[in-house]
């Protein structure tokens, strides 16, 4: 997400495909799905794109709500493998097709050891450590 060419939010991959926009906003719409599961609920609803700035601040917000979610000392209302097999690993697919997707549009994501990353537990917005191992 982070230095998108201006624009990308529109671009696809060809007729009949979702667009980078409509990707980033059911990335978001899986991570609500996901925040009403640990509460014991499913909700699900589509929530059209928005600006790729808007989207891209709608997803930090949705993920740092699961991560207090799973952080917190209440049980979860799914088990927690129930939660990884459906939204989190169908948000996981979509964020591939979005490099994708920023390779075929001349911007692609710098690939990064996440073994060797500085990942740091309830880190979940914008501001992340530089990476320490790029790959070309």
């Amino acid at each position: 997400m982070h230095d998108a060419p201006e624009n990308f939010s529109e671009f696809s991959a060809g007729h009949r495909t979702r667009t980078a926009g409509n990707i980033l906003a059911h990335i978001c719409d899986l991570l609500d799905w996901a925040c009403s599961m640990a509460r014991g609920t499913q909700t699900w609803k589509d929530v059209p794109p928005r600006s790729w700035n808007e989207d891209v601040d709608r997803f930090f917000a949705g993920l740092k709500r699961l991560d207090s979610l799973l952080a917190d000392d209440e049980p979860l209302g799914f088990e927690a493998e129930k939660l990884f097999q459906g939204p989190i690993a169908d948000a996981l697919t979509h964020v591939g097709q979005l490099a994708i997707l920023r390779r075929m549009a001349s911007a692609p994501v710098k690939g990064e050891n996440y073994f060797k990353a500085d990942i740091a537990a309830g880190r979940v917005g914008p501001e992340q450590s530089a990476p320490r191992r790029e790959f070309d």
